[in-house]
């Protein structure tokens, strides 16, 4: 259900804008939809985790919310972020 090191460093260093970054709204994304991904795999088993459903439904809030500031921020990226990703249309 959780994120290990070593996807995490991964994750990290394919959507880093320059060495050493990890806190930029693209990598912050990535990480939140590597647990997202994984949480609902766990819910497709476990439907009466509710206490989990609440923490995926507030993980997906606060991503809606970073990818509003990219795209607000800088559009080209935020493009670039979803495609890669594949998160919309």
């Amino acid at each position: 259900m959780s994120v290990t090191k070593e996807e995490r460093k991964t994750v990290r260093e394919h959507y880093a804008r320059a060495p050493g970054d990890s806190g930029s709204p693209e990598v912050q994304v990535a990480l939140m939809s590597t647990r997202i991904r994984n949480l609902t795999d766990h819910l497709a088993s476990h439907k009466k985790d509710h206490a989990s459903r609440r923490g995926l439904l507030m993980m997906v809030s606060k991503r809606t919310k970073l990818l509003r500031y990219l795209r607000l921020r800088n559009a080209e990226r935020y493009k670039k972020l979803i495609e890669s990703l594949r998160l919309r249309k």
